[in-house]
């Protein structure tokens, strides 16, 4: 789960961490209104989306009076913001943030997250913060310079100290910017958050460390702890079929593929993501029924992968522990049957009940596609797309003219007579002659 900036600098502030004055705002007046609270000469004017870039985007501004802030607020809410963390389709924005003017005399980069290898919270700092952190990262690492957190000691006074040296704060600052990295450090811990940045963190002109940005993403498996951080979630930020799925109590995240996946298990997610990738498919989604699915469970997922115009073909790749295969094969037939399913299914299973579970697929008369392994699920759901797209599109049969509609002859006048095929109106027939008729007398009488 993620939230805005201006809710993680709230965040920030009850640990201690000094941020710009500030105010969320929903409309170009509130936007007005809220450089009048703060008063000055300088206000910026910040989009508020789930995605980093909102700079080179064009959605912060800086204004030099309440005109400008009437400006920018105007051209930036409602603007379909575009970085390089929302892809080509950008992101709409519908809040702001309008905050003080800071005196900047340095940018500097803070971020935490988890390290998977030393199982430790990683901070990382760096004195060349700003907009194009990720090019120094990847050009020049050495100016990243890490900590590994001991989680039973915190980051400590000498750590934290030595990591603001490093960066490049100055003796005077050093208590503030030491203080800075350990509230940082608690909030990250105390919030069950997966990742914290803060870019740029900035020196000012008075020589105070100021965090100028927010960015934290949370741990969706705490968030039961946090009903607090559950309340700030926005829902317009996040993928309608992501929100759906998560009602359901499935695992979903959209991808640019074309191929469905429904697994059990992350792992295996992965796995046969990357099986599908192997053999020149492309994966529409990663989708983790867990391991309790039942029957509505699978039915519910198939729905959300169909409601992906994308998708041409599913794979389900079922490994059966606690999650048996009959159940899913179960799931999958009726889910096929009421979503009335009309591209290739592929189905692979592996474990509990497995010949039970493929004998209930077999025995449902759909046209599901079998596999014995990972490679064989691969294979047949990229060929199962490559027939489906070879296979012609029936043309429609043409719909019959319609008959034109006699006119309505006009009241008041007589039929015209009709014509002979010359054009020549026919002559009246002749009357026919009377036949004679013989009388008793033997003489003929006219009829």
């Amino acid at each position: 789960m993620k939230i805005h900036e201006y809710q993680g600098k709230e965040l920030f502030r009850r640990y201690g961490v000094i941020t710009p004055r500030g105010f969320p705002c929903f409309t170009v007046d509130e936007a007005v209104d809220a450089a009048r609270k703060l008063g000055g000469g300088v206000w910026v004017v910040k989009a508020q989306i789930h995605a980093g870039g909102r700079g080179k985007g064009g959605g912060v501004k800086v204004a030099k009076s309440l005109e400008e802030v009437r400006a920018h607020a105007k051209r930036i809410l409602g603007m379909q913001l575009v970085t390089h963390q929302t892809g080509p389709q950008g992101q709409k924005v519908r809040r702001l943030l309008v905050e003080e003017g800071a005196d900047i005399r340095k940018e500097l980069y803070v971020g935490l997250v988890v390290d998977r290898g030393t199982q430790r919270v990683a901070l990382m700092a760096s004195s060349e913060g700003g907009m194009d952190i990720e090019e120094v990262a990847a050009k020049t690492p050495e100016k990243i310079h890490k900590v590994f957190v001991d989680p039973a000691a915190g980051l400590t006074d000498s750590e934290a100290r030595n990591v603001a040296r490093r960066i490049g704060i100055p003796a005077a600052a050093l208590g503030q910017a030491g203080e800075l990295l350990q509230a940082l450090y608690r909030c990250f811990w105390d919030v069950d958050a997966s990742l914290l940045e803060v870019n740029p963190l900035i020196l000012t002109g008075d020589g105070r460390v100021v965090a100028l940005d927010s960015k934290i993403n949370f741990d969706d498996n705490a968030l039961f702890r946090h009903e607090d951080i559950v309340a700030l979630r926005d829902l317009d930020e996040e993928d309608p079929l992501e929100i759906e799925a998560s009602k359901h109590g499935l695992s979903y995240i959209s991808l640019d593929g074309n191929i469905g996946c429904m697994v059990n298990g992350a792992g295996l997610a992965m796995a046969t993501m990357d099986t599908i990738k192997l053999y020149g498919g492309s994966p529409a989604n990663f989708l983790d029924v867990g391991g309790g699915a039942t029957a509505d469970r699978v039915t519910a997922a198939f729905k959300i992968m169909l409601s992906n115009p994308k998708v041409k073909a599913i794979l389900v790749n079922i490994f059966g522990g606690i999650m048996k295969c009959d159940t899913i094969a179960t799931g999958v037939v009726a889910a096929a049957r009421e979503v009335k399913l009309s591209v290739p299914l592929v189905v692979r299973m592996k474990g509990t009940n497995e010949d039970l579970g493929k004998q209930i697929l077999k025995d449902s008369g759909l046209p599901i596609i079998s596999a014995d392994n990972m490679a064989q699920a691969g294979q047949r759901i990229v060929a199962a797309i490559k027939v489906n797209k070879a296979k012609p599109k029936a043309k429609p049969k043409p719909k019959p003219e319609p008959k034109p509609k006699p006119k309505p002859e006009p009241k008041g006048k007589s039929k015209p007579k009709a014509k002979s095929k010359s054009g020549a109106r026919s002559a009246p027939k002749a009357r026919a002659k009377p036949k004679a008729v013989r009388t008793r007398t033997g003489k003929r009488k006219k009829k």
